[in-house]
This record gives structure tokens, sequence and C-alpha cells, in this order.
């Protein structure tokens, strides 16, 4: 004080009661932040859950599809329908279910999500549901500690453009990031029982596990993530921004995983070799056995020759294993064929190789480029398409030039797609003029000149 006088004796006191009442509070309060945690180490702490740290201190406001340890996150938008499920996962194969448990009481939530990429497509829905209370949870018969993804191969399974647009594009998506590390849970087996198999190795490329066959497994599976259902962003192709788990990928990386998984050995196309400036690039012309063929077929594979190519004509056979079909397309340099699933073979071409689509008559352009036009250069192969006219139509022959779907395309299209697809796509074949053709087969040997 100043004058050097002394301190009232009421102050002091008062001053040091404050101290200790504040001391009081600060005990006081650890003691109940103590009992807290012990509280939820014993309310949490029973068999298969594990709760860390980061998950018990959290922000007492959450969203209401989220729980103490976990989450659930639904995308309904575009063609799919998919959740990703986040937490203490169970799994029930012959309720097809998938289930979130909390780690406390918790709103319930239920999802019905078709594990296919095309939303109408025709297989059983999964039961995606987060639980109110963790009593209700089934016990786990086995634990995974690595995450999982459910799909079902029913829909247009078995097509071979579907299987690769509507499945293995988006599991490749959905399942790269994880680096085998992943457990694939797969619906419908039954219905198509050969397709495992057939796309065995590309399974095997993407997990280090084996598939668990959902409609005879009866025991409840636990992960610590499920992802549900497949996501179609783009027809046959990837938007590397839109693929989850923040690693961008592409076509190309498709491309380049199946170069690695088939063991092929081109990782590009043919160019002018200068110490073999004779050899040609090779052309694949692809062989239909019933509707949409080339009805001169020699004709065409001689021309093909012309423009300075060798050309081979053969039938992709349904028979042949996957790695023996992919090391066929591997060794050639450019693909042709008439619109259909055969031309899914492009994805064994080696990049900087060309893609012919010959197009049917009938409006059916902007059909046929969805489907192999911009997949094709996302790639990185050059795509060419040629489109046949009514004079090189068998629908000229059979229906005459004055029939609707001859004279008046559009008309049909009106119709609908069943109409469009009897006449344009299952009941034409085509004979290519192939002095009209020949600048197709010019763009596409000037392409690999240059590459």
């Amino acid at each position: 004080m100043r004058g050097g006088g002394e301190a009232k004796p009421g102050k002091s006191q008062k001053s040091s009661a404050q101290r200790h009442l504040n001391a009081g509070f600060v005990v006081v309060g650890l003691l109940m932040l103590l009992a807290y945690l012990v509280a939820q180490h014993f309310v949490v702490g029973s068999r298969h859950v594990v709760i860390t740290e980061a998950q018990v201190i959290m922000d007492n406001v959450k969203a209401p599809d989220e729980t103490e340890n976990g989450k659930v996150v639904c995308n309904m938008e575009g063609r799919s329908d998919t959740c990703e499920v986040d937490g203490d996962v169970r799994t029930n194969g012959t309720a097809l279910s998938v289930t979130l448990v909390p780690a406390s009481r918790s709103e319930r939530h239920e999802w019905m999500i078709r594990p296919y990429s095309r939303r109408f497509a025709s297989v059983r829905k999964v039961t995606v549901t987060q639980l109110q209370d963790r009593a209700d949870a089934a016990p786990c018969a086995v634990t995974h500690d690595v995450p999982a993804v459910l799909f079902a191969i029913g829909g247009y399974a078995g097509n071979y453009w579907h299987d690769y647009a509507d499945i293995l594009v988006p599991l490749f998506v959905a399942s790269r990031r994880y680096n085998g590390e992943v457990k694939f849970l797969i619906s419908n087996i039954r219905f198509q029982p050969r397709w495992l198999a057939k796309y065995k190795a590309f399974l095997q490329g993407l997990s280090l596990y084996d598939a668990v066959d959902m409609d005879g497994d009866a025991q409840v599976r636990c992960f610590p993530h499920v992802t549900v259902g497949l996501r179609l962003d783009k027809e046959f192709s990837i938007v590397p921004e839109l693929v989850p788990g923040g690693r961008r990928l592409s076509m190309a990386d498709f491309t380049r995983f199946l170069r690695e998984t088939y063991a092929l050995p081109r990782g590009s196309a043919a160019s002018r070799d200068r110490e073999q400036p004779h050899k040609k690039p090779r052309l694949l012309l692809i062989h239909r056995g019933h509707y949409r063929r080339i009805t001169n077929e020699p004709e065409v594979a001689r021309a093909a020759e012309a423009a300075g190519f060798e050309a081979v004509v053969a039938e992709l056979r349904g028979d042949a294993t996957e790695a023996e079909q992919a090391r066929v397309v591997n060794s050639f340099d450019v693909v042709l064929g008439v619109h259909g699933a055969g031309l899914t073979n492009a994805v064994f071409l080696p990049p900087g190789g060309v893609l012919i689509q010959v197009v049917p008559y009938g409006k059916m352009e902007y059909i046929a480029r969805a489907e192999f036009s911009e997949p094709a250069t996302d790639m990185g192969l050059k795509y060419l398409d040629y489109s046949v006219s009514a004079e090189e139509s068998s629908l000229m022959e059979t229906l005459g030039p004055e029939h609707p779907a001859v004279k008046d395309p559009d008309s049909v299209h009106r119709s609908g797609w069943d109409q469009v697809f009897e006449l344009y796509l299952a009941k034409q074949n085509v004979r290519i003029n192939v002095t009209r053709f020949a600048p197709t087969l010019a763009q596409a040997l000037d392409h690999l000149r240059q590459q």
C-alpha cells in the first residue's frame, strides 16, 4: 500500500476464503470427470466393441445418422444407391442385413439398398440398420479386422459389357483404396455360378481374402467398415473426383490393373519402327455369330490390309478364360466391330490403340457413343466410329425403303426401347461399303503412326 499503511483484516480473510472455494470447485470437477470416464469404460467395454479415446471424447451434438462409435452415410443420388457404414458393423448373409451397433443409446434408422450399380435392376435389397440400443444386436460369430464391400452379381450380369460397366469397374473404384486388405461379400451367386470363376483373377487382384457367399452365410460377421452397393457415376468409366478415399483413380488406372492382373505384355500400341519400317499394326475384326453381323467380313479385312494393317477376323468365344481372351486382344493395336458387348474387349488394348465402332443404322449414335466413345477415350485409346447408311443395312432388304424403321427412325425411337432394340439391334446386319469406310481406316493408321 502507498504510505506504508496496514491492510484491513476483513478484506484479507475474504480473499483467502475465495481462493479455497475456487480450489474446491477444481477438485470436484476433476472427480466428476474421472467418474464419467470410468463409467463410460464399463458401459462400452463389452465384448466385440472397441472404443478408442478419440471416439469417447466427441462433441455432444451428433448428426441423426451418427453414433459414438460410428456412422451411416447413404447416397441415393444418380443411378445407384450406396451406404458407407463405419464403426461396429455386423452383417448377416441369409437375412442380407448390415447393422451398425451404437456404443450408447441412439436413434434407430433403416435404409433399403439394392447392392447393384443400377437402381432398377432386379436384385434382392440389403437392409441397412442403425440400431437404437446395442442390447438389440446379435453377437459376433466371426470378427474381421479389415473392411468389406457388399455387392450383387445379379441384375444384368452375364452380359459382357454390363459385367464391366456395372460391376467390375465400380468394384475397382470401391475397393482399390484398400490395397487388397478388403473382403468381398457377394449376393446372388446362385444365379450366376460361373461368374466368380470367370473373374476369379480380377477379384483376387483386388482382395487378398476369400469372398463370402452371402446367400449361404448364416454367421454374424463383424467389420470395422462396410460399403453396401456399388456406385456408377459414368457409363463404363470412372470420374476421378468422385473416387472414395481421396485416391484419384481413372480408367487408365483400371486398364493398367487389368494388364497387371492378366500379365499382359504390351503397354503401348505399335508405332512406326525405324528398324522394321514394313511391320504393320494389327487389326482385330470381331466376328459376331448372330445379329449385327458384318456380312462382308472378308472384303472389310482386305480393305484393312490395303490400308496398311495386318487384319485378323476372329470370334471372341465365351468359353475362353478371361486371361486367354485378354492376351489375344492385347496383341492387337485396333479393335473393329459392330456395336455390342464384344467391343468391351477394348479394355485389353494397349494404351494408344484404336477402337472403331460400327454404328448400326437407325440413329443409334447416341447410344453407341455413350457406351464406348468416352470410355475408350478415358482408357487412353483413340475412338472412331462409322455410321452405317440405309443402303448398307439389311433392313433395306428385309423391310423395304418405305418401312418406318428405314424411312423414319425417329418414329421408332418414339415408340420405345423395345421397338428400337428389336429393329435396329436384334434384326439388323450390315454390309460395309469399303470405299466409304476407307477414310476411317486411314484415320486409325495415321493415329498409330503418330504414336
